[in-house]
């Protein structure tokens, strides 16, 4: 029952071809939506700063100390410096003791403000 059925010539003839032109037309179709090239999302070119002038490093002393989370991207993000200008500008408040680091790691450094600290001595 089932050879007699796939045996017949007639029937395997009559889909081959309709599956090769559908081929073909996918393939085309293919072909020509491979040819439109996204350029792709290209994210906006930071203009940040990589030396410290008087006005961002007197927002560094003011605003820093009060954000709860400090870390040198968002002080980077907020005060239009370089990353690497960030992070020395954070070394430098924590000499100085304003803020204080919770997490030192070769990736990230993490610092909060010293309110703890004014608690304990009241």
């Amino acid at each position: 029952g089932i050879n007699a059925e796939y045996g017949k010539t007639e029937r395997r003839g009559q889909r081959m071809p309709a599956k090769k032109a559908d081929r073909a037309a996918a393939i085309a179709k293919q072909k020509g939506k491979k040819k439109k090239w996204s350029k792709g999302k290209t994210a906006e070119k930071l203009n940040n700063n990589i030396v410290w002038d008087q006005a961002t490093y007197d927002k560094l002393l003011k605003d820093v100390p009060t954000y709860k989370l400090i870390t040198p991207s968002v002080v980077s993000d907020r005060l239009r410096v370089s990353v690497a200008l960030a992070k020395q500008g954070l070394r430098h408040l924590e000499g100085k003791g304003i803020i204080r680091n919770i997490v030192r790691h070769s990736g990230q450094q993490v610092y909060t403000r010293v309110i703890v600290a004014e608690k304990k001595e009241e």
